[in-house]
């Protein structure tokens, strides 16, 4: 046990100013333990001034080193408790003046939660995305969306009248989902490189960034039943006119094995079958008269109804391609694979979790919930 006045001239300025400066209150309570021995306080008096207990006195009596404070540290504070260093906010400002793919990341902008997984890794210090977030406010950055709208590309009219011809057809599947089935059709494209989203930047500046996104990018095409949510997927090399045929074939035979399988005859489908109401968007591929004759000739039971013009906020699947999008926003990928299998788990096995009560809201040329 350390006697009165056990301390040198040098460990107790050493110590009182790291009293000064230090930002932990838990170890500016241990320097002020041994200062308070020093002075000859009872290890009991210590505590009862300090409102702790002896054993945690007595502790940091043993433990502490006057001549290593470090000492004072324990494991309590390491991991997101660390704080950020010089060293740390040194290299986040260095790193999110960089693009990703000159650090060999293949996708398009730095979010927090994404700098804070690199500089864990670059400085060995844990924080959270939301601390790194706060440390970038501080420095004046801010998180920056590009301003587009379709307002003024929009028939209102139109926009009525398509909601309320919906609207029945969502009261009729809902009341009676053997009669109709009503299913949001659309494709989307998930890439390694992500362009025209938020950035990070100085205030009053705006970032460039590159307008390609070929390089890793993963196609799907399908579609989301309103009755029962479920949805229906399938990767393609390209979206055209064959390959929306293609997996509307696809997508067909899948209901007629619903059908049996609900103990139904297959040959019975087209005549006692749900019909089944499609709505997409005005892509070309969509309207090639080619194939929309082959869908009404092969595929019977399926009608095809389109949004008004630039009307993607009365898509329901918009709701499922931002909540992959989403999902994966944070996500580190090294390759398109590892992207290909999570979409993989996320749209045709069920992992991803959807808030279906969120409204969908145009946002320039992309749709987001809200």
């Amino acid at each position: 046990m350390p006697a009165q006045n056990h301390l040198n001239s040098q460990q107790i300025e050493r110590l009182q100013k790291a009293l000064k400066e230090e930002k932990s209150g838990d170890i500016r309570e241990r320097i002020l333990i041994l200062l308070l021995l020093n002075d000859g306080k009872t290890q009991a008096k210590i505590a009862e001034f300090l409102g702790c207990s002896v054993n945690k006195v007595s502790h940091w009596c043993i433990k502490g080193d006057p001549d290593n404070l470090e000492t004072l540290t324990d494991a309590r504070m390491s991991g997101n408790h660390r704080k950020a260093t010089d060293k740390y906010l040194e290299t986040l400002l260095e790193t999110i003046e960089k693009e990703p793919q000159e650090l060999g990341y293949e996708f398009g902008r730095w979010t927090a939660q994404r700098l804070a997984i690199y500089l864990e890794d670059s400085t060995g210090i844990k924080l959270s995305g939301a601390q790194v977030r706060r440390i970038l406010k501080e420095k004046k950055y801010v998180y920056l969306w590009a301003k587009y709208s379709l307002e003024s590309k929009r028939d209102p009219e139109k926009r009525t009248a398509f909601k309320q011809k919906i609207s029945e057809y969502l009261k009729i599947a809902k009341l009676s989902p053997e009669r109709l089935q009503v299913w949001f059709w659309d494709e989307s494209g998930f890439s390694l490189r992500v362009t025209r989203r938020k950035n990070w930047c100085k205030k009053g500046t705006r970032k460039k960034v590159r307008g390609d996104r070929r390089k890793g990018r993963i196609n799907v095409m399908g579609g989301l039943r309103y009755s029962d949510k479920k949805r229906f997927v399938e990767f393609l090399t390209k979206g055209n006119s064959s390959n929306f045929y293609k997996v509307l074939k696809i997508f067909y035979q899948e209901l007629i094995n619903e059908w049996v399988e609900a103990g139904n005859q297959a040959s019975e489908f087209a005549a006692k079958g749900a019909k089944i109401v499609i709505i997409l968007d005005n892509a070309s591929f969509h309207k090639k008269q080619e194939y929309l004759k082959k869908i009404e000739t092969e595929l019977p039971n399926i009608h095809l109804e389109f949004l008004p013009e630039y009307s993607p906020d009365y898509n329901l699947i918009e709701l499922v391609w931002h909540s992959t999008k989403e999902y994966i926003a944070n996500r580190l990928f090294t390759s398109i694979e590892e992207l290909e299998y999570l979409l993989h788990r996320l749209l045709n096995e069920g992992e991803l979790i959807i808030k279906w009560d969120r409204k969908i809201k145009n946002k320039g040329n992309d749709c987001i919930p809200v």
